[in-house]
């Protein structure tokens, strides 16, 4: 998937498949993530959220969305 650079602290780029409702998170530390069943609704906004890592902690990480580790921490 291909994700694009994110101007964030903690999250270094983000990628979204609208087919599969897929959202795709790298971050600083090298884990990338791979969410199921994000609406694109919610890709959009995590892109345009002033904070994306606050997006992110309130509205995906507990967001009782299923996720898997693609790459574990560098």
């Amino acid at each position: 998937m291909d994700r694009a650079p994110i101007a964030s602290s903690s999250i270094a780029s983000v990628g979204y498949d609208e087919a599969s409702r897929t959202l795709e998170i790298e971050f600083h530390n090298g884990r990338i993530y791979q969410f199921f069943g994000v609406p694109p609704q919610m890709a959009q906004a995590l892109r345009a959220a002033p904070s994306t890592g606050a997006y992110f902690n309130k509205y995906l990480r507990n967001g009782g969305y299923e996720f898997t580790l693609i790459r574990d921490a560098k």
